[in-house]
């Protein structure tokens, strides 16, 4: 009876369930590019195996009894997970964490070391051209003399960009002013108008200083009285630096001369260096196809054969950049990076401009640089493209034959629109008769040079057919002035902005955001014959532009280094 009454109570228990296989790690619930860097340190599944435990310990004795067996499972469990874990993904992430996050501690050391805030005081002109330089400053403090005031209140009347800006000055000023709790005997809290950057105090001259200045210098002049403010500020707030920021040379050398620091406005700088600028092409190292040839990948498409590299030359290129292999006994390679994936990219080879059979508007290339350029100007892919490059390069030539070709022929686009900024190189010669257009003929003589040479590449036509080429040409080539572009649209049309260098950034912020839907837009300036008074080659919208489009899909950049015009032409730009 006790051994029935024993197989009885056996049936009557719950079944023993065999030990099921090893379960799989949890599905992340995110990129593991987004986690932070503390998630990766957890303990894999604690809560989960816990949930477990308490089960297990609620099953009846029989079960319990196999709890041993799983705890052998438990740390290949934790191995696992811990190694199934999306390591892949995690280890890039935590060093594009530390690539991004590395200058930040960099500049703490720096700031640690420069003891408190400086004081710097603006001149009028800084305001003048940036208005928005009040809040450039990061954590230190800015002091406004009362002259500064005067002078952007005899400076608001206008249309001017210069008026503009005195306008927004202070507009600025006001807002300042106007939030709660500000009191102007303490100093204007820079960032109550949410610009969070900056963390300074705005300042201002409440009461009259004592100064002491050479008697050279004469006392009613504004930047004498700016010079005499900075002086009595740096003996009052002793042993903090004050230092003066102007755009003005000849004040900075005044300023240095009596003893006082002084630096420029570098906020609207984009480079430094002139040099540094984007150029738009690299040629590859000597040992390329030594170092590449094994894992290259290439195929044809079309016209175009396409190679896919994976090498140490990678991380150097950007979308749309030319590289080019030139090497004695070498076949050459002119390509484009077409597109980049991690460690790989992918280069497309150049329709040769060069030849005669590929002549646009009847022009050939004369050189490397001016293929690269072509390729840019004919892609309708490529919805932006800037040329730089010395006088005589064959900029506007290019921009023109491959325009016309696009309009006239390809008809992908309705028109032409040429515009340029009307900066002279010497003297004003008054205002101009007539409407927008003939206001704007004077501005165009290299617009109808280039036009006279294109309308000659047609020599089969005779007298009249030539005239007739030259009225349709000039019927869809439209002159329009920088002036009145604000608020304008240009849908399918091709624009030329001649002359870039001498926009700021505003000014080429304000044309480029005009392109509508079908539109490319080619910017063309030289560096080196900058006309706008404070603009630099490191402050000009071309260089602006450049910088910030580099590596887009859809825009390219050449700088062409050859000039095309003349033998003269070319020493003089070597020479003078």
């Amino acid at each position: 009876m006790a051994a029935l009454a024993l197989l009885q109570h056996c049936i009557s228990q719950p079944p023993i369930h065999p030990l099921p296989y090893m379960p799989l790690p949890p599905a992340p619930t995110k990129p593991a590019d987004r986690l932070s860097a503390n998630a990766f340190n957890a303990k894999a599944r604690v809560p989960s195996r816990s949930r477990k435990t308490n089960q297990v310990e609620d099953e009846p004795v029989a079960l319990a009894q196999q709890a041993p067996v799983r705890e052998v499972h438990k740390p290949v469990l934790r191995q696992v997970e811990t190694t199934a874990a999306p390591t892949r993904q995690a280890i890039p992430a935590l060093e594009r964490r530390e690539q991004i996050t590395s200058p930040a501690p960099a500049r703490t050391r720096k700031r640690a070391h420069q003891g408190p805030p400086k004081l710097f005081v603006l001149d009028t002109n800084v305001l003048l051209h940036d208005p928005m330089s009040l809040f450039r400053f990061e954590e230190h403090d800015i002091y406004l003399p009362m002259i500064v005031l005067e002078e952007l209140d005899g400076h608001k009347k206008g249309m001017t960009e210069v008026a503009r800006n005195a306008r927004q000055t202070s507009r600025t000023l006001d807002a300042l002013a106007g939030t709660p709790g500000a009191e102007i005997a303490a100093g204007f809290q820079l960032s109550s108008t949410g610009n969070k950057d900056a963390r300074g105090r705005l300042l201002f001259q409440t009461q009259p200083l004592d100064y002491s200045l050479p008697t050279s210098l004469p006392q009613g002049k504004a930047d004498n009285q700016i010079l005499g403010v900075v002086e009595a500020l740096r003996k009052q707030y002793a042993p903090r630096e004050v230092v003066l920021v102007s755009k003005d040379i000849n004040m900075r050398v005044k300023a240095r001369a009596l003893g006082l620091a002084t630096d420029d406005y570098q906020n609207d700088k984009t480079l430094e260096d002139g040099d540094l600028l984007y150029s738009g092409s690299m040629a590859l190292p000597s040992d390329f196809w030594a170092t590449h040839g094994q894992t290259v990948e290439s195929w044809q498409q079309g016209q175009h054969t396409f190679y896919k590299i994976d090498g140490p030359v990678v991380p150097s290129l950007l979308i749309n950049q030319f590289v080019y292999f030139e090497s004695p006994g070498e076949p050459s390679l002119y390509a484009r990076v077409s597109e980049i994936r991690g460690t790989t990219a992918v280069l497309k080879t150049l329709r040769d401009f060069n030849h005669l059979k590929n002549a646009v508007w009847g022009v050939t290339t004369r050189n490397r640089e001016q293929n690269f350029a072509m390729n840019l100007l004919m892609d309708p892919e490529v919805d932006f493209v800037t040329l730089t490059g010395t006088a005589g390069t064959g900029k506007t030539l290019m921009a023109l034959a491959a325009g016309l070709t696009q309009v006239l022929d390809d008809r992908r686009y309705t028109e032409i629109i040429v515009t340029r900024a009307t900066v002279s190189v010497g003297e004003d010669i008054g205002f101009l008769p007539g409407n927008e257009e003939e206001k704007m003929g004077p501005w165009m003589g290299a617009l109808d040079d280039n036009l006279e040479v294109l309308g000659k590449t047609d020599t089969g036509a005779g007298e009249w057919g030539r005239a007739a080429t030259n009225e349709l040409i000039r019927s869809r080539i439209k002159i329009k002035s920088m002036n009145f572009m604000r608020g304008r649209t240009f849908l399918n049309k091709y624009v030329i902005i001649d002359e870039a260098q001498n926009l700021t950034p505003k000014q080429m912020k304000t044309l480029i955001t005009r392109a509508g839907p079908g539109t490319k837009i080619i910017c063309m300036g030289n560096l080196a014959q900058i006309d706008t008074p404070y603009l630099t080659e490191g402050s000009s919208g071309l260089t602006f532009a450049v910088d910030k489009f580099k590596g887009w899909p859809h825009s390219g950049h050449i700088t062409l280094a050859r000039g095309e015009r003349s033998r003269l032409a070319d020493f003089a730009s070597e020479v003078l």
